[in-house]
Parts: structure tokens; C-alpha cells; sequence
């Protein structure tokens, strides 16, 4: 890769030249080297590179914003000349703005140099175990690749953040099948900065290839019925997203539609759910730094012990509604443990489901949401029953958080987020 920082030097320069007063850019350039698997066998190996550049330009109380991939001197000269003029042509808006200065600082993390034989190790190992133990288990496709980058933020104000970095990351497409029958596709994956863990036990992995095993002779539920839901961590881990910018994003609490407008301070979920942006957990894979609008990423609660502690509101957020600022874009999402295994919590449960997937359109402003249960199990009498089809899910978003009936000790890594399994309470379930 190029040097980011010589070509930073050099679009310092451009912008003074095109007569930028006020500025905020990032660089990015980054390496991946990928292997892919294709029905057991190695079908290609290849490293492909890319750059990219992002500019925000301010003149007076009008901001524009432009990118490109072209970090030559000319792509760079064109990419000032466009900023200016999306500057020039926008609405006036003084909420636009980046922070203040925040000094100059590097950031290294994770593997900046791969040891590629112990990767294909690794990788042979996966398909190997996955055909011993779950031999009725197809791996269509394997994606596995180590990603390597550099990338130079700076702005008018005097910031300078710099990250240096690499992880190795696999993607998994499998399904299942007996004889004739076969299952729909389901995809898993996890990205590590080492390679001292066998990857079928990474993230979740291991309960993916469990589920699709499991799903080869799916049942239709009958009737309508309402019950408990227990989330798996990737599908709790939606459904808290959902939830967060459904109640408390910037959007919402700008345009004043949000239910949590004047909560902070006050219970909004069960107190058994605490909620961080949590960058600097030692089980996040590559956590934040840097904010997009120019400040340090910092570890923040949202919500403690199901009291909303703050909005999730970047720097024109703020600005716009008079409220705290958010040091954090939203990444590195951590959900505390709870205290019962999910083998306890699942014999606690009369009858609901085990969902790992949901599909379904945007909750309305109220919270309320509507989709198809993916991936998921009936439970009856604390006991799996079966694998489901057909079945939809319907509740609001803030009610399910306020009747969490368990919260798992088990918690999951999946390279951003630490979820643990998160059951809740009346949900209506409905089959044919």
C-alpha cells in the first residue's frame, strides 16, 4: 500500500490551493488477501487493494460532502474542486460542524502482519470438523481473507487520527440436508485478530451449524398463541439496534417523534438489561477510535439497568436539539450477562420460540414490528420441539424490552458486538 500520510501532505495542499478554509477528510487504503472455497475445494486465491477519500467542506453555515476513490494528484485536485462547490450550493444549516481539537494520535490493533500457513491451517481444520460433526452439514462457500488497512483522518481544527490495523476474517455459506431434503441457505461468520482458537468454536459458528442440522424437517405452527421469545445474540443484537434508534437515534430526536424524547434518567426497560458503546472491550475485535465527526470514540452507557442514561446524538444532533453529544457512532455494542445458563432458560420457557432470525419492515414510530421468524425452534413444556416454518412474530420493540424475562450468562462475539441470549416475554406467535 501507498503511504497514507505522504498523500494526506499533499491534499493538505490542494485544499489551500482550491482555497478551503475549513475542512474535515478521511483516507483509507487497505489490502485484503482472500481465499475462497467453493463445495470443499480451493477455487481462488487473490489480493485485491483499495483507497478511498471522503471530504467535508464548510463555507460560512453550509457544509458539502464528497468522495472518491482516486487518490492521484489529479483525482484529489477534482475532489477539493467538488467539495467546494456541494458547499457552496448547499442550504445554509450552522448545526454543521466537527469537533475541536483533539491532537494527533495513531492507532495500532490487531494483527498488522498475517501468518498465512497457520490461516490455511486453520481454515482446513473448520471444514474438516464441520464435515465429522455435523456430516449432514454443506458448505456451499467459504470466504476467508486477512484485511489489512491504513487510514489518516484529519481536519482544520488541528485533529490527526491515524489507523493502522489487520484482523483475519471468514464468512461461511452452508445448509442442510437428508436424502432428498434439503434446507434454505443460512450464513455465519467472525473476524479475529489471532489464530489461537479453532474457528468452529469463534462466535457462532458452532450454534449456526447446530441450527441448520437441526432444520432439515421443519413444522408449520398451528393457530395464533402469545408467548416467550428467546433472541439469539445476533437476533438480540437487531432487535436492540432497532430498538435504540427507533426510541433514541438522532433522527427521532431531532424531528421529536421519539417515545424516549424526555426518559433520560428514568426506567425504560427491565433492570435486568445495561446497555454500552463499548470500543475498548477487550472482546471487540477492531473497536472505534474515532468518531465521524472528529472526537475520540468513548465507552458510553445507554442504558443502566433499564434506566436510559442518554441519547444516542452525533455532533449535529446536538447541535440541532440542544442535548448531550454521543461520543461514539454507534458501534461496539456490549449487553451485559445475565445469571441463568441458556440450557435453564430454555426449561423455563411454557411455550414460545427460540428465534435466530427475524424479517421484517421498519417498526412504526410507536415501536411496533411485524416479520417472519428466521432460523428458529418451538419450545413446549421447556423442551425444543422442533424446527419452525411459516411463523410470524408481532410486538413493540419498548414492551418487549420492559418484560425481559432472562438474560443469559452465555454472551457472544461476533467481531463488534458482546450479546448474550435475551428472552422476552409476550410476544404473539402465529403459524397457519
Amino acid at each position: 500500500m501507498s503511504d497514507v500520510r505522504s498523500i494526506a501532505d499533499k491534499f493538505d495542499e490542494i485544499l489551500k490551493n482550491t482555497q478551503i478554509e475549513k475542512y474535515t477528510y478521511t483516507l483509507s487504503m487497505s489490502e485484503k488477501q482472500e481465499l475462497n472455497v467453493e463445495d470443499g475445494s480451493f477455487k481462488l486465491m487473490r489480493t485485491v487493494f483499495s483507497q478511498n477519500a471522503s471530504l467535508s467542506v464548510y463555507v460560512g453555515a453550509k457544509m458539502g460532502g464528497v468522495s472518491g476513490n482516486d487518490l492521484t494528484q489529479e483525482g484529489l485536485e477534482k475532489l477539493a474542486k467538488d467539495g467546494k462547490i456541494a458547499a457552496e450550493s448547499a442550504q445554509e444549516d450552522p448545526c454543521h460542524d466537527f469537533g475541536p481539537n483533539q491532537g494527533k494520535d495513531v492507532f495500532c490493533q490487531g494483527t498488522k502482519e498475517p501468518d498465512l500457513d497457520k490461516f490455511l491451517e486453520r481454515i482446513q481444520e473448520l471444514l474438516m470438523a464441520i464435515a465429522k460433526e455435523y456430516p449432514k452439514v454443506k458448505v456451499m462457500a467459504a470466504i476467508a481473507s486477512f484485511d489489512r488497512w491504513n487510514w489518516l483522518s484529519r481536519n482544520t481544527n488541528g485533529t490527526e487520527f491515524e489507523g493502522i490495523g489487520g484482523q483475519y476474517g471468514v464468512s461461511l455459506e452452508i445448509c442442510a440436508g437428508d436424502g432428498e431434503k434439503t434446507t434454505g441457505l443460512d450464513y455465519t461468520g467472525f473476524s479475529t485478530k489471532d489464530l489461537d482458537t479453532p474457528f468452529i468454536e469463534l462466535a457462532s459458528v458452532r450454534s449456526h451449524l447446530e441450527g441448520v442440522q437441526n432444520s432439515i424437517y421443519p413444522e408449520s405452527i398451528q393457530g395464533k398463541f402469545e408467548g416467550t421469545v428467546i433472541l439469539t445474540p445476533e437476533c438480540a443484537a437487531n432487535f436492540v439496534y432497532m430498538t435504540l434508534y427507533n426510541y433514541i437515534g438522532s433522527s427521532v430526536i431531532i424531528d421529536g417523534t421519539s417515545l424516549w424524547l424526555n426518559k433520560v434518567g428514568e426506567k425504560v426497560a427491565d433492570e435486568k438489561l445495561t446497555i454500552t458503546l463499548d470500543p475498548f472491550d477487550e472482546r471487540i475485535i477492531m473497536g472505534e477510535r474515532g468518531t465521524s465527526f472528529g472526537v475520540r470514540s468513548e465507552k458510553v452507557t445507554l442504558i443502566d439497568q433499564g434506566v436510559l442514561k442518554m441519547h444516542m446524538l452525533d455532533l449535529y444532533a446536538a447541535k440541532k436539539t440542544g442535548r448531550p453529544v454521543m461520543n461514539n457512532t454507534g458501534s461496539d455494542l456490549v449487553i451485559n450477562a445475565g445469571d441463568q445458563s441458556i440450557e435453564e432458560i430454555i426449561a423455563s420457557v411454557d411455550k414460545g420460540l427460540l428465534m435466530g432470525g427475524f424479517s421484517g419492515g421498519e417498526p412504526g414510530t410507536n415501536g411496533e414490528f411485524s416479520g417472519v421468524a428466521k432460523n428458529s425452534f418451538l419450545i413446549e413444556n421447556g423442551k425444543i420441539k422442533c424446527a419452525v416454518t411459516e411463523t410470524m412474530v408481532n410486538g413493540n420493540l419498548g414492551e418487549a424490552f420492559a418484560n425481559i424475562a432472562a438474560i443469559s450468562k452465555e454472551q457472544i462475539c461476533n467481531s463488534g458486538t458482546v450479546v448474550p441470549y435475551i428472552a422476552v416475554k409476550g410476544i404473539v406467535i402465529s403459524g397457519k
